[in-house]
């Protein structure tokens, strides 16, 4: 089994890649992680794909509305620059999100893993199963490949 290829956001392949602009199409819940003094101050949060992020105090735990139980931590001040609150627990993500499919990295190998390390810890993932996304800020992730249809359109 190859070893997994590792990417972190100031690699520089990322510049070679051919990002392309998505606007997200769905709201989502979302709550704030406070913990009370004396409690921990950071939580592991296990992904679909069993990977482990991790939250710290002040971070926002976003989920899909047809999948509360599905969550994922965004930093404070990534989600106050890139979220709209809709309303009470709800909101839209109101950034682009730069898009490319992860076996661009790969060459076209769909079972090469792939190692994303992400502002809330690395995650490692089939890269026929991913795309590669970017932030705003440059940070990065991988993005479901599945969920792309249901959540995302091209921007224009």
């Amino acid at each position: 089994m190859k070893q997994a290829f590792s990417l972190t956001s100031d690699d520089p392949v990322l510049r070679e890649l051919d990002f392309k602009p998505y606007r997200s199409s769905v709201e989502r819940h979302f709550k704030r992680f406070m913990p009370d003094p004396g409690q921990p101050q950071e939580i592991d949060i296990v992904t679909p794909w069993g990977e482990t992020l991790t939250a710290q105090a002040g971070d926002y735990l976003v989920s899909e509305l047809d999948k509360p139980d599905d969550v994922w931590p965004v930093e404070a001040d990534i989600f106050e620059n890139t979220y709209t609150i809709l309303r009470p627990g709800i909101c839209i993500k109101s950034a682009l999100t730069y898009l490319v499919p992860m076996t661009d990295l790969t060459g076209g190998d769909q079972d090469q893993k792939v190692t994303v390390h992400a502002l809330e810890g690395p995650q490692t993932v089939r890269a026929g199963d991913f795309y590669l996304a970017k932030g705003v800020q440059g940070e990065i992730w991988s993005y479901p490949k599945e969920k792309i249809g249901r959540t995302m359109v091209p921007a224009e």
